[in-house]
């Protein structure tokens, strides 16, 4: 079935070639591993994003033996690691443009003010020390 130019497919279709039973589809579906959309008349319609979903969940649950809570933990995980990945990738390209716009003008001046500067003294927390029957010794004076 095509729905906007994208193939769907019936849960029928879908249980029969990964040889699960449709009830299984409805579960997954149930406990928000697999969300596909719906027709006007509440027809499933899984499109080739959940197949593939699907194709994880059967091979964390036959291959590798975990269960539908470790399931959606790992899906959330993966997620959340693909975000990451995003933000990072876009990081690196506004450091790239700026590195890029920093060659032709005031790069040197404009790395130095990007720059915090700290002795590594600054990053180590000193503890106060107390000698014996002394007072503490207040930080902005403790040897590290």
């Amino acid at each position: 079935m095509k729905k906007t130019g994208k193939s769907y497919f019936m849960i029928s279709v879908v249980a029969q070639k990964y040889n699960i039973h449709p009830q299984t589809l409805r579960l997954y579906e149930r406990e928000g591993l697999l969300k596909p959309s719906r027709t006007d008349g509440n027809t499933r319609l899984y499109s080739e994003e959940d197949l593939e979903q699907l194709e994880t969940i059967l091979s964390l649950t036959r291959d590798l033996g975990v269960n539908l809570a470790g399931v959606e933990i790992i899906l959330n995980m993966r997620r959340k690691i693909e975000r990451m990945q995003d933000e990072v990738n876009e990081f690196m390209a506004y450091v790239k443009h700026e590195l890029a716009r920093g060659l032709d003008h005031d790069w040197e001046q404009r790395l130095s003010t990007a720059l915090v500067k700290s002795s590594p003294t600054d990053l180590v927390r000193a503890t106060p020390r107390t000698d014996a029957g002394a007072a503490p010794v207040p930080p902005s004076t403790t040897k590290v």
